[in-house]
């Protein structure tokens, strides 16, 4: 059967996996990956509704393209950075063993700069730069003009006033094209792996045994069932029961163009109480020529960017029945910083004005931007549903996990593609320990990620270890 081949669940009815994977962004397909070569799983499935992998979250018209290491993100915590340094990293690990063609169209090397305007964000980059030194060799403090080198236009036309960046070589990642090399690798050599495209898992029921997938045409059976979907994980858990406790505010992001300004990647220095990146400008992988800034933020009630028809199953997976999640909602969304901050970002989708409004926030980082150079980028933006905890009332950043008796449920915003390959490496160990007859051999994917004498101090899978 070639990769990306539907199949009609009507065909087999009675068909039973050991470890059924549900989605084929690149999370579920670096778990199909890390099962099918390092793992001893006899029956091995990926599921997928689209005909081919990488088509929501993962696909680049929907995010940054960024490899999150943690030299820029000053979000993230040095703690944090030193887990997801390595983590991350394990991406690149990969890629270096692909062909150079296959190589080039997932990966290029890119400068990443992160800016600090006036004299609060200097201070705070600089005190940031001695803690990170140790961990990024490469990164460099820079000055004016130093920054003017590297990216003339971030300097040109500004007004007195402190500035300060880091810079450090990272890298651009494709990750649909990441998630469609992690499949083809599975399948290479392999005959215990099955993908099924064009399939949409609409149920999951517990049965004696296992769990059954329940599709139009049919169901499968599996032991073991892991859903990578992000939003829609939410939505099956609580099919099942599971993640009650949990709500989601929809997050929609917007992308806009502008003629290339930008050498690479310059993100700003971002408020700590938000969950999403400043506007940033990027190089574009998928067109020549342009800088892609963004992305801004609204709520949007889907679970997937553009489906108007996944409405239903927000409101679903959110819960908003319930008077607890009510309170949840207004207590978050009413602080003043992101009330304020989701009220300027709708007026920044209103046709023209919106550039206009927009315009300022751009200019932070490229002063002489004008607003005729600025314009939408249509079909573009993804949808980052942010987790909340309706009994503490409280945003929850980062990865979102639900372990169930020999189910997972993983809710993975950014940078959960940038450490895919990490927590799929932690989903095969919680594997192992549902089904202690499989072996997995993280040793050998650590020494084929790492490199040789590259293997880590430490393990870097400690449960409490939780890398996004």
């Amino acid at each position: 059967m070639a990769v990306y081949e539907s199949r009609n669940p009507s065909s087999a009815p009675s068909e039973l996996f050991d470890v059924a994977i549900v989605g084929g962004g690149v999370s579920g397909a670096a778990l199909f990956y890390a099962l099918a070569r390092y793992a001893s799983v006899p029956r091995l499935a990926l599921f997928e509704k689209y005909d081919r992998p990488g088509l929501v979250n993962s696909d680049p018209h929907n995010n940054s393209q960024t490899l999150h290491v943690g030299d820029i993100e000053t979000n993230y915590s040095v703690e944090k950075v030193r887990q997801v340094y390595p983590a991350a990293m394990m991406v690149k690990r990969y890629t270096d063993t692909l062909s150079p063609d296959r190589r080039s169209s997932i990966i290029a090397p890119v400068e990443k700069m992160v800016l600090a305007v006036g004299e609060q964000e200097v201070q705070i980059l600089k005190d940031r730069a001695a803690a990170l030194e140790a961990i990024f060799p490469e990164l460099r403090g820079l000055d004016g003009a130093a920054i003017a080198a590297v990216e003339p236009e971030v300097m040109r036309g500004r007004r007195e006033e402190a500035v300060f960046a880091l810079s450090n070589p990272g890298y651009a990642v494709n990750y649909g094209e990441l998630a469609r090399s992690f499949i083809e690798e599975a399948a290479r050599g392999t005959s215990h792996t099955q993908t099924f495209f064009g399939t949409e898992i609409t149920r999951v029921e517990a049965i004696d045994g296992g769990y059954r997938l329940s599709t139009k045409g049919g169901s499968y059976e599996a032991r073991v069932v892991v859903f990578d979907t992000d939003a829609y994980s939410l939505h099956f858990a609580k099919q099942l029961g599971l993640g009650r406790e949990f709500s989601l505010i929809p997050i929609a992001g917007s992308f806009y163009f502008t003629p290339q300004k930008l050498n690479g990647k310059v993100y700003r220095v971002q408020d700590p109480r938000m969950p999403f990146a400043a506007v940033h400008g990027d190089p574009e992988l998928t067109e020549d020529g342009v800088t892609r800034w963004g992305p801004t933020a609204r709520f949007y009630p889907v679970l997937e960017a553009r489906k108007i028809s996944s409405m239903g199953r927000f409101f679903s997976a959110s819960g908003f029945g319930r008077l607890a999640t009510w309170l949840s909602f207004g207590s978050i969304l009413l602080e003043p910083v992101r009330f304020w901050y989701l009220i300027k970002n709708f007026f920044y989708d209103l046709p023209l004005v919106g550039t206009l409004l927009l315009l300022p926030q751009l200019r932070k980082v490229v002063p002489t931007l004008r607003w005729s150079e600025v314009a939408r980028a249509q079909g573009y933006g993804g949808m980052r549903l942010q987790r909340v905890d309706v009994r503490t009332r409280e945003l929850l950043l980062g990865e979102g996990k639900i372990v169930g008796e020999n189910i997972i449920f993983n809710m993975s915003p950014s940078p959960g593609a940038s450490v895919c390959l990490y927590n799929a490496m932690r989903d095969a160990e919680t594997i192992a320990e549902f089904l202690p007859e499989i072996r997995f051999d993280k040793v050998h994917l650590l020494r084929d990620l790492y490199g040789p004498g590259r293997l880590p101090a430490n393990d870097v899978s400690l449960p409490e270890s939780y890398a996004s």
